[in-house]
């Protein structure tokens, strides 16, 4: 019975590990929302780009999503960059974006 313990944890912390979003590679990601969000995030009032610094991680990952999908605010120069982006894509640029301050 320790050993099946032993098996989920250990299962467990490298199945967490292997599904982190990766930062470093969304700030790689992000080059392509400076132009209109700011590099620190704080946003473009002349490109009616919002502040995005800040954010909890979440909810960045939830308003890509449902921008993507086409239901929340409609940005037709965002919408051809949001729409090359994988599930992947989309976590690692919001693991960069809410360190953001």
């Amino acid at each position: 019975m320790k050993t099946l313990k032993a098996f989920v944890v250990l299962i467990t912390l490298l199945s967490s590990q292997s599904f982190a979003a990766d930062a470093a590679r969304g700030q790689k990601l992000f080059k392509s929302c400076v132009q209109c969000h700011g590099a620190d995030g704080a946003g473009i009032e002349k490109q009616k780009a919002p502040r995005i610094a800040g954010q909890h991680e979440w909810y960045i990952i939830s308003s890509i999503k449902q921008f993507k999908a086409g239901k929340e605010r409609k940005n037709p120069p965002m919408l051809p960059f949001i729409k090359k982006l994988s599930n992947t894509d989309i976590a690692d640029l919001a693991a960069y974006i809410s360190t953001l301050k």
